[in-house]
């Protein structure tokens, strides 16, 4: 079994972080990454009426990603991670959703673009897998016809070339007998096999950005490793740019080189996965790395979970979002009040913090409180 496959509830913390100063953010704006990057996100802010009030579900969001390299997402359930990539897919076309910013994919401009436009450049030059299989695939449609029309809206080719190559996708993403199960329902699949159709569908076309949605979710350890594995060799073959969502950190450590952390619809902390993992630098990320167990020390202690709820996106609290919930929320912070909203600092190269306490305050509480305990 593969390492990934050990690693599915558990957290390996990658390798030493990176010296000072070398240049290994893709996932950081303007963090001097190897030439153009493939997406860039500024700002972005998707919002929604609705009879309650407006729902701020993503709230100035920025990050990049150059080709070749895999920006992972995390955080817990609402905090804007899924509606953020369905932004960039475009797929926010509601009457009720407001949308601002900027998502430039390969130097072009997506927010406000042409619908039509937007859906040519899906499936081929971007594509997502999606957290839910039942209600992304058709059930009307067997799983086979769905992937050939997938492929031949891209490709000129024959029906029969092109289920040649769903049954070959099939295969590839574990499914038994894909020359049979190519012709069954969604609904004759399990819930496993569902999620891996739908993987070998988003994976088709060989796009050039991929954004998988908790790809792995129902899927047990094993092909959980496999899925990991086709997603690498897509992207050392294609050069792909991969923006991985999950509440899996295990998965994270392995897949991602670059890290997003987002709470209240906002971005808490970004930077290089090593640093954030050896050198976090918000409340909510040591809290994150808490709740977690380890697989490469011995567990004596009990996981300490993040105490209270995420908040309403119609009401985030005034200020830190994270505030009512941080433990360190009464450390002086240097004149600055608790209505302020704390903006991401560069605290590292290409390492970005929001938080109130200065860096002196918070690698003193990781280095006495929080790291011994992890």
């Amino acid at each position: 079994m593969s390492e990934v496959s050990k690693e599915q509830s558990a957290v390996r913390v990658p390798g030493p972080a990176s010296a000072p100063g070398e240049p290994v953010v893709s996932g950081a704006p303007g963090s001097g990454g190897t030439g153009e990057p493939f997406l860039s996100v500024r700002d972005l802010r998707i919002h929604f009426s609705t009879d309650d009030g407006l729902v701020k579900s993503v709230d100035g969001v920025s990050f990049d990603v150059h080709a070749g390299k895999t920006l992972g997402i995390v955080g817990e359930s609402g905090s804007g991670k899924s509606v953020t990539s369905l932004g960039v897919m475009g797929l926010h076309r509601s009457a009720n959703a407001a949308i601002s910013g900027e998502v430039r994919l390969d130097g072009e401009e997506l927010v406000g673009a042409d619908p039509d436009h937007v859906r040519r450049l899906r499936g081929r030059k971007m594509a997502m897998i999606f957290q839910d299989p039942l209600s992304a695939m058709h059930p009307y449609y067997r799983i086979g016809a769905q992937i050939v029309e997938a492929y031949r809206v891209h490709h000129k080719v024959t029906k029969k070339a092109a289920r040649a190559r769903a049954v070959e996708m099939l295969d590839r993403v574990g499914i038994p007998e894909p020359h049979k199960r190519v012709d069954s329902y969604p609904h004759e699949f399990s819930g496993g096999m569902r999620q891996r159709a739908m993987i070998a569908m988003a994976l088709v076309n060989n796009p050039e950005l991929l954004i998988a949605d908790e790809p792995t979710t129902a899927l047990d350890v094993t092909v959980q490793a496999q899925i990991l594995d086709l997603i690498r060799d897509l992207q050392k073959e294609f050069g792909s740019a991969v923006i991985m969502i999950t509440h899996d950190l295990g998965v994270v450590a392995e897949m991602a080189d670059d890290l997003l952390v987002m709470y209240g619809g906002r971005c808490v902390e970004r930077g290089p996965a090593e640093k954030v993992f050896y050198e976090p630098q918000h409340p909510y990320t040591w809290g994150l790395l808490g709740s977690m167990p380890r697989i490469d020390r011995e567990q004596t202690d009990r996981l300490i979970p993040v105490k209270g709820q995420p908040p309403s996106l119609i009401n985030v609290p005034r200020g830190c979002a994270f505030n009512p919930r941080c433990p360190y929320a009464d450390v002086p912070k240097g004149g600055i009040t608790r209505t302020e909203r704390p903006e991401l600092k560069q605290v590292a190269a290409g390492h970005h913090s929001a938080c109130h306490m200065t860096q002196e305050e918070r690698t003193k509480i990781w280095t006495e409180e929080i790291a011994p305990k992890l």
